[in-house]
């Protein structure tokens, strides 16, 4: 996630005339490179081509493209600088004068959806403060916003490119330092309120798929100065009032949650997906949320790579995905692009065996390396993590089709089939009847090997 402090969006700025260069009808902002091609035969250092990723090839029905859902994501790519903690910005594009003025974020979107045509990818992914320079006032925002989402709509009309999820940004501006939903100040509450309001209006005019709620601040630094339960309960009521009012104006899109267990806070109330979940149950949530999973909070919570998607999906929770991944050595978001193929096997196995992630998909919240310093970067990380995710694909189908591993898990499990396994499964046993079975039966005996590494193996074996 990226952070943006609101600036003057006095369109004085970035007149000069190396930038006004890109407004004329017909700039090109990524000359010399064209639409990427499919190159099935394509050697080592070839990576301005796709060597697996085909749209329109057949997966288990369906074609490739509709498995996979790609999107790009704006604030990384778009609004990354490259400046971290310890460096300022490498990261110069040629159209972006560095303001935050309106004329700057127009030519910042035609830049977008020129990159996402060229690319070949479906679906797009905003905060509403990525796009559009923040006022001084509530009005004066709205208005800018409005501005841009116009612009926005021409281009998705023009390119065919639609917008796959959009967000509000609630923890970039100093206001948000304590929370949005769950700060301890009702009047700062009302102000993301307001902008919720906002952003779902224009999710519903942009034909968004979904709208994603992310809540890095939504958590405490110390539990000295923190009132746990009045947060989570205004947290709640925030969500509930996001929910009726996605009712009221006739929004279709799906409600998302994107969980992480730290970083801006120390503690995130949405650590992982069963806190996620949990959360949503205990609140009478669930059947308006479902969650966005992004595998490198996963793995910042202690978990495996695909284990969030796996226990989203298990309750019928999952929603979309933001796909990326982080350095394990690591402990912080690096949000880099996923390239490990045998992590995208196991995620699109996931996907496969639940039926797809429509309307949700594969967002590439990702950014490249501050050292990745030319345009053509932008375009081969994509590239990568996209044929990454066709080769997952391709070899997940492989795993389901041939079903080997599927019916070695089935048999470790089969004594739940029949008899007093059954009963245990179908809730019609209690303590009493089972102790007696096992007075009758005596103690188990035979505890078979949960042959991890034989498992391990089997997937090798497709990877």
């Amino acid at each position: 996630m990226s952070s943006f402090a609101p600036t003057s969006s006095d369109d004085s700025a970035g007149n000069d005339s190396k930038y006004r260069a890109f407004d004329a009808p017909g700039a090109e902002f990524f000359e010399g490179i064209g639409k990427i091609p499919l190159k099935k035969d394509a050697g080592a250092d070839e990576t301005m081509v796709f060597k697996t990723y085909e749209p329109e090839k057949e997966v288990m029905g369906r074609p490739m493209k509709d498995w996979l859902r790609f999107s790009v994501c704006f604030w990384h790519t778009f609004r990354g600088t490259g400046a971290d903690p310890f460096g300022f910005p490498t990261l110069v594009r040629p159209w972006d004068d560095g303001s935050n003025s309106i004329a700057n974020a127009k030519r910042r979107l035609r830049a977008g959806f020129e990159f996402f045509t060229k690319l070949g990818v479906p679906y797009w992914t905003f905060h509403d403060r990525d796009i559009a320079p923040e006022g001084a006032t509530l009005a004066e925002t709205n208005k800018n916003l409005d501005e841009i989402v116009d612009l926005a709509i021409e281009l998705q009309n023009k390119t065919g490119v639609k917008l796959l999820w959009a967000t509000c940004n609630l923890f970039a501006h100093q206001r948000y330092m304590n929370g949005a939903g769950s700060n301890p100040d009702a009047h700062i509450f009302a102000m993301a309120a307001a902008q919720v309001k906002k952003g779902l209006e224009v999710a519903k005019k942009m034909g968004a798929q979904n709208f994603v709620f992310w809540g890095g601040r939504e958590g405490y630094h110390t539990i000295l100065n923190t009132n746990v339960l009045t947060e989570l309960n205004n947290l709640a009521s925030f969500f509930r009032m996001a929910a009726e009012y996605k009712k009221k104006i006739g929004f279709t899109g799906t409600l998302l949650i994107e969980p992480k267990p730290k970083e801006p806070s120390k503690h995130q109330y949405d650590y992982d997906a069963m806190t996620v979940i949990g959360f949503l149950k205990h609140y009478g949530l669930d059947k308006d949320y479902k969650l966005n999973i992004e595998p490198n909070h996963t793995t910042l919570a202690g978990h495996g790579y695909e284990h969030d998607i796996v226990m989203s999906s298990a309750f019928g929770m999952l929603g979309s995905i933001d796909s990326n991944t982080g350095s394990p050595d690591l402990g912080w978001d690096t949000d880099q692009f996923p390239m490990d193929i045998k992590n995208t096997t196991m995620v699109m196995k996931t996907v496969l065996e639940q039926g797809g992630l429509s309307p949700g998909g594969l967002n590439f919240d990702c950014k490249v390396r501050r050292e990745s310093t030319e345009l053509r970067d932008m375009f081969i990380s994509h590239i990568g993590a996209m044929d990454s995710f066709a080769r997952g694909l391709l070899n997940a189908e492989r795993i389901l089709k041939e079903g080997v591993i599927a019916k070695q898990v089935k048999e470790r499990y089969s004594s739940y089939e029949s008899g007093i396994g059954k009963k245990i499964t179908d809730g019609q046993t209690s303590f009493e009847e089972l102790e007696k079975y096992i007075l009758d039966n005596g103690s188990p005996t035979n505890v078979a090997s949960g042959r991890q590494e034989h498992y391990e193996s089997m997937l090798n074996h497709y990877v």
